[in-house]
């Protein structure tokens, strides 16, 4: 029987990524997730409800993670589901959920990417058979922006 634990979450950071190292020197950075879910309720007023989620990355993703991440970043997140489990001080047993995070990326946002309809797959000898006056709906219109300073 195969066995599997794999999660996947794109979200926002909710701090900054906390970054430690163990007694042996291996970096860990501690890092919290917010996702949102919206949807419509049945008299189609707007529903938003947020998830919280705890990561751990290990090693060199720890380190990237510190120094490239901060609090509002939008990330995807790969990685898998732990259980730990103990006993408090008044011996009550505890549990928490956390990822140990494979790979932390971030989002690829294409805010000036505009699509009309269906995705075009069309060879360039087909986009130059088009005339002039031919427009396809399904052609991607990039918006041109201006950065200065660069």
């Amino acid at each position: 029987m195969v066995n599997l634990n794999q999660i996947y979450l794109l979200g926002n950071l909710t701090r900054d990524p906390e970054l430690k190292y163990t007694n042996e020197g291996t970096a860990i950075a501690e890092i919290g997730i917010a996702v949102n879910k919206k949807w419509k309720d049945s008299a189609g007023e707007d529903n938003v409800t947020v998830d919280y989620f705890n990561i751990t990355a290990w090693n060199a993703l720890a380190e990237n993670c510190a120094n490239f991440l901060k609090k509002g970043d939008r990330v995807f997140v790969g990685g898998h589901v732990n259980l730990r489990t103990w006993e408090n001080r008044d011996g009550k047993k505890c549990n928490i959920i956390n990822i140990t995070a494979d790979v932390v990326a971030a989002s690829l946002e294409f805010s000036g990417l505009k699509k009309s309809s269906k995705k075009s797959r069309k060879t360039e000898s087909q986009a130059n058979a088009m005339t002039k006056n031919e427009k396809d709906p399904d052609d991607f219109v990039i918006e041109e922006k201006t950065y200065e300073g660069y």
